[in-house]
């Protein structure tokens, strides 16, 4: 239980932390719009989140007898993957923070609380390197792959959480955490931070 509790915080946070474009909209709708409308919006991104890892759980749960056969060269595919994404995510934290004429992030309308939550969770889900990440973690796992439906609850809640408690900082932060997170280096940092993250969890694997 309480690996399958590291597995899911590690995968939320691996996730949540790089802070792109949903990121950046976040904090600058929270600075505009106050505490309230930016934690239903934060909320929504981790709903995503929580979702596309149940999703995750769910189908690696169906197919683990189906692919047994080829599970060892699957787990070397899964490990590919995400040192791939983290490769990914590293190179664009340091190409964006090489870009210095990157245009700024326009200051969206003000909205109410339903209108941010499923706006933000709708962006999200629009996101398929999340759905990718989360199937790869789960299928390339023994131990996930093995998982009870209990500690699979357990991994989808934590993902849940540990994406919920990020986006929450980002948002509880406001404009003060927008300009040190959005930021050129801000950005490279959890760029970095993130990438190296997902690439020990892909190591793991191995």
């Amino acid at each position: 239980m309480s690996a399958a509790l590291v597995a899911g915080l590690l995968a939320g946070y691996g996730i949540a932390i790089p802070v792109g474009a949903v990121g950046t909209y976040l904090v600058v709708l929270t600075a505009r719009a106050g505490l309230k409308i930016g934690a239903y919006a934060a909320l929504g991104v981790a709903t995503a989140d929580g979702l596309y890892a149940l999703v995750a759980v769910l189908g690696g749960s169906k197919l683990v007898s189906v692919i047994q056969p080829i599970a060892e060269p699957l787990r070397w595919v899964s490990v590919v993957v995400l040192l791939v994404l983290a490769v990914h995510i590293g190179f664009t934290g340091v190409r964006n923070f090489r870009d210095a004429g990157k245009a700024e992030v326009t200051e969206p309308a003000a909205i109410g609380p339903l209108k941010a939550y499923v706006s933000l969770l709708g962006i999200t889900l629009l996101n398929p390197t999340t759905v990718v990440y989360f199937t790869a973690l789960v299928l390339g796992s023994e131990d996930m792959a093995a998982a009870s439906t209990s500690e699979h609850v357990v991994f989808v809640v934590a993902a849940f959480a540990a994406s919920a408690s990020w986006q929450l900082l980002l948002a509880g932060g406001g404009a003060v955490l927008g300009k040190a997170l959005t930021g050129r280096r801000g950005r490279l940092a959890t760029a970095l931070t993130s990438s190296a993250l997902i690439a020990v969890l892909g190591i793991r694997l191995i």
